[in-house]
């Protein structure tokens, strides 16, 4: 369990302190679903098939506050697969330690896909460094929407 103080200079709200990201386990999964409901521009898929996955979780208090799931491509190579923060701790910092806890132990490209509707992520992504590399039309479904297909690298 790592534990960090957010300073992501884009917070619109006061930064949350304290916030632990851990490896995330079955007893997890109900609060995660309750995440990935509340954020219709989340990935939904069942939350179970997480746990065959790399799958954190950011804890503020005793509430989880995010979560983050990642898939192994290559040993240089890894991408993300969902990524979402509870609406009432958005802004905070959350989302920023979950990705800076995935780089610890990681050197190489991290990629992932967005819809091309969600400005906030996107501009989340850019903060945190991600580049636009390409796109894919008619990638989402419900609504059908192109993705961005962004990629970080780490060094």
């Amino acid at each position: 369990m790592i534990q960090y103080d957010s300073k992501f200079t884009g917070a619109r709200q006061e930064p949350v302190s304290g916030i632990v990201v851990r490896a995330a386990g079955a007893g997890d999964l109900e609060a995660v679903e309750g995440i990935q409901r509340a954020c219709p521009e989340a990935a939904h898929w069942n939350v179970a098939d997480y746990l065959q996955q790399e799958f954190h979780v950011a804890v503020v208090g005793n509430s989880i506050a995010g979560f983050l799931v990642l898939r192994t491509v290559a040993d240089d190579e890894k991408e993300i697969l969902n990524l979402a923060v509870a609406p009432e701790f958005r802004r905070r910092g959350i989302a920023k330690a979950l990705f800076l806890h995935s780089l610890e132990t990681f050197r190489g490209s991290i990629f992932l896909e967005v819809r091309a509707s969600n400005e906030a992520a996107i501009n989340l992504y850019k903060a945190m460094q991600f580049q636009q590399v390409s796109s894919r039309v008619k990638y989402y479904e419900n609504p059908t929407e192109t993705a961005i297909v962004m990629k970080f690298h780490s060094c």
